[in-house]
């Protein structure tokens, strides 16, 4: 598979935690792994890599076919030693690990890609079941014993080889799998239909013994057939990432002195001039240099409508140049882009092993044991009873075949592939798995205000100087200390001086007080613009402007304050209003998650007018704690804290609490939420100061467009400002885990139903080979139905 386990690829994390000796550096290395069948497979595998010294964790998915391994070296030590060691590991235990820089490019991805054999075993079985088919009419055909042997026994050894040579692996290992119970099942019918034509009496030369080479050739067969029809839907699952790599051009058109050169991606540097032709993929992220056109970022952000982007506004590699060739100046290549972010992201969550899935390798880690000791239980059951030698042996075999551990290692990771995938197509990236299955029981939704629910390009509404003094002259100060800030209200007082002429001075020994505002020096004289909370706290009075301030806030408006330092010390020059508008469709995205019984609320650093005033237009109630205002950053998290704890989090200074969890952010504890006995948050945001509370949250969301930060503290990636992907990645969660529950339950219940069944008697070898197949391709085929799933 192209997106999958391509490569081995080691990366650095170069942290160290407080297990580790200072000495010590983590590495992460995936690798990909062939030749596994089942759930027992990946515990023998993860038991195989886990004895290797320095491992602290490996996690091994049968759906992607690869690992991945967390092991600690000394600084300075060679990792690649220890990769070595990982890949004999794995080929020890049986299995081919996938090569340094090996591609998949060449795999046939073609629907019938691998059935060639599926193809011959049809073909030498049919003639088998003819007799079977013939009884149900009637007629007793039986081919002759020679002729049945000839057409079993390239089925048994040939086509099965396969079979028998991990199975005897996993003996090997004091293991067992799939492979085994195959082997040992058909081996057994084809054993015993050679006992009985070797011995059949002679003295009847016509008379045909009844031989069992039908059921050991016909459940290979089945077994084949299952197999490729799982490895089928596989390549279906992960359609999403094989597109996203599809979406990078392997050639583009390098702008040099000598004109246009057509040169590999791979050699694109940052800082060099592409041109983009219309209907072309950008290949890498840049900014417009030259030209303007309209962008189709759809397969990236799920936005349907294209977008302009003229000189100076960024392009992100793989989405399309519209109407106009343009010039693009290169920001990221490789792993730095977008586009390779994403494909990491989600094949990060597709390697990764849900909570769910530690039940199951409890189970798979006893069934083939266990499946061996009821096969035996169940020969030397009918023996006692009185059945003939060859009945028992029968009733054992099929115990043997019906028994499903494929279905059992697939149930999870298979719909996890299906629901991140199809969540990536619609512009929601989902980091983890825990993530994915914590946020269907999600009770409580936070939002940050600015940029999540609210435009985040607020416009400067008003700016009253107190009475005397130059309103150019106070606004160039304020615009100069500004100036350097991202800050959205900051960004509005600039572009309103720049709108109205004003020159603006250069500030100096400015600095962020972080939630309060900003100072520094203009023309020699201090100058602080910030909240009127930060004011009140330096005691700097509104005099001639109190009144005018509490109308502004009564309106809805944002509202600073200016001040500056005079012998007597600080005093008001002037109060800025500010108006932000509501983003489309985030009425609608409250109340679709109000719908499903979701509590929403609102977290905001704004004075409370402006709050309540906001979150009237957003349909939100204040009265009902629907809004938390005058919040300061780094009170975010408390704030979100006491929403688990069950509170409303308006009294939160008493209980403030840092974040309960360390390690990996964005809600990797399913549990906490269960043993605090509280509510499941999630929180919404995409500034820098939302990242402590994204952390903190049981599912931490980043909006897209937001900051790096944020995003890597969110267990998910909304790919675009649009409000309604909340209640959208909330519910192909719910869906997600609708289907892993759903499968887990077939998968037992074929085993459950079907071992009994056949250890009583009631399925014939044959039938339970078919209803063992079956049961993987069931559950491949239900995890296949999320890729219905839209908004």
């Amino acid at each position: 598979m192209l997106d999958l386990a391509i490569t081995s690829r080691i990366t650095i994390l170069a942290m160290n935690t407080p297990t580790l000796d200072s000495s010590e550096a983590v590495h992460s290395l995936d690798l990909g792994i062939s030749g596994m069948t089942c759930a027992s497979c990946v515990g023998r595998v993860e038991r195989a890599l886990r004895k290797v010294p320095g491992v602290q964790e490996a996690s091994v998915n049968l759906a992607t076919e690869s690992a991945r391994i967390a092991f600690a070296t000394s600084v300075g030590a060679d990792a690649a030693a220890v990769e070595a060691l990982l890949r004999r590991a794995v080929r020890n235990a049986g299995y081919e690990p996938r090569a340094a820089g090996q591609e998949d490019a060449s795999e046939d991805l073609s629907p019938w890609a691998g059935f060639l054999p599926v193809g011959i075993g049809l073909l030498l079985s049919a003639p088998l079941v003819l007799p079977m088919v013939g009884d149900l009419f009637g007629q007793h055909w039986m081919l002759p014993a020679w002729v049945q042997f000839a057409l079993a026994t390239p089925v048994q050894f040939i086509l099965g080889a396969r079979f028998y040579k991990a199975g005897w692996h996993a003996a090997k290992a004091l293991s067992g799998n799939m492979d085994l119970l195959v082997a040992l099942g058909t081996s057994a019918g084809w054993g015993l239909s050679m006992w009985l034509w070797l011995t059949a009496p002679t003295d009847h030369p016509g008379h045909v013994p009844h031989l069992y080479f039908e059921a050991s050739a016909v459940v290979v067969t089945l077994v084949l057939l299952g197999k490729w029809l799982e490895a089928r839907a596989k390549r279906q699952t992960t359609a999403a990432i094989r597109a996203l790599h599809a979406l990078r051009p392997d050639v583009v058109h390098l702008l040099t002195q000598q004109g246009e050169v057509d040169v590999p991606v791979a050699e694109v540097l940052v800082g060099d001039q592409l041109v983009v032709r219309p209907g072309e993929r950008f290949p890498v992220d840049g900014t417009v240099h030259e030209g303007h056109t309209q962008v189709d970022e759809s397969m990236l952000t799920g936005e349907p409508l294209p977008v302009a982007r003229d000189v100076g506004a960024a392009l992100t590699g793989g989405s399309i140049n519209g109407d106009g060739r343009i010039v693009m100046a290169v920001t990221a290549v490789g792993a730095e882009t977008v586009l390779a972010q994403i494909i990491r992201l989600v094949e990060d969550a597709q390697a990764a092993k849900a909570p769910i899935q530690r039940l199951v390798d409890e189970v798979s880690a006893v069934f083939v044991p266990v499946v061996l000791g009821v096969a035996l239980l169940t020969l030397l059951g009918w023996l006692w009873v009185g059945a003939r030698a060859e009945a028992a042996l029968i009733h054992a075999v099929a115990v043997m075949v019906i028994a499903c551990p494929c279905a059992l290692g697939l149930a999870t990771p298979a719909a996890i592939m299906a629901g991140t995938g199809v969540a990536a197509k619609n512009g929601i990236l989902i980091k983890d798995a825990q993530a994915l299955e914590l946020a269907h029981k999600v009770d409580v939704v936070a939002f940050d205000k600015t940029g999540t629910l609210t435009v985040g390009q607020p416009r400067l509404t008003a700016f009253e100087v107190v009475p005397g003094l130059d309103e150019a002259a106070v606004m160039a100060a304020v615009a100069a200390v500004q100036s350097g800030s991202e800050h959205p209200l900051a960004r509005a007082v600039v572009a309103a001086a720049a709108e109205r002429q004003i020159h603006v001075a250069t500030a100096q020994d400015v600095r962020a007080v972080p939630g309060r505002g900003t100072e520094g020096e203009v023309d020699g004289q201090s100058t602080l613009v910030g909240s009127l909370r930060w004011m009140q706290e330096l005691g700097v009075h509104l005099g001639p402007l109190a009144d005018r301030a509490e109308a502004l806030q009564r309106e809805g408006a944002t509202v600073s304050a200016v001040a500056q330092r005079t012998t007597q010390g600080l005093e008001l020059r002037a109060l800025m209003a500010f108006g932000d508008e509501p983003k489309p469709g985030a009425r609608e995205a409250l109340a679709r998650l109000k719908a499903r019984g979701i509590r929403t609320v609102m977290i905001s650093g704004d004075n409370r007018g402006a709050a309540e005033a906001m979150a009237r237009r957003l349909g939100l109630d204040p009265g009902a704690g629907e809004v938390m205002a005058e919040v300061l950053p780094g009170d975010k998290a408390a704030k979100v804290a006491a929403l688990q704890q069950g509170g409303d989090g308006e009294h939160h200074e008493r209980r403030r609490a840092a974040p309960r969890r360390e390690g990996p952010p964005g809600g990797q504890r399913p549990s906490a939420a269960a043993e605090r006995g509280g509510h499941i948050v999630a929180m919404v945001g995409d500034g820098v100061n939302d990242a402590p509370a994204l952390a903190a949250a049981d599912v931490g969301m980043a909006m897209g467009n937001g900051t790096d930060v944020a995003m890597h503290a969110a267990g998910i990636t909304l790919m675009r400002g649009d409000p309604m992907l909340v209640a959208a990645a909330l519910d192909i969660s719910h869906r997600t885990v609708m289907k892993i529950r759903q499968n887990l339950f077939w998968a037992f219940a074929y085993n459950v139903a079907g071992i009994p069944l056949a250890a009583l008697g009631y399925l014939n070898p044959v039938v339970a080979g078919a209803a063992m197949a079956l049961s993987s391709v069931s559950v491949m085929a239900n995890a296949l139905l999320l890729k219905r799933w839209r908004m």
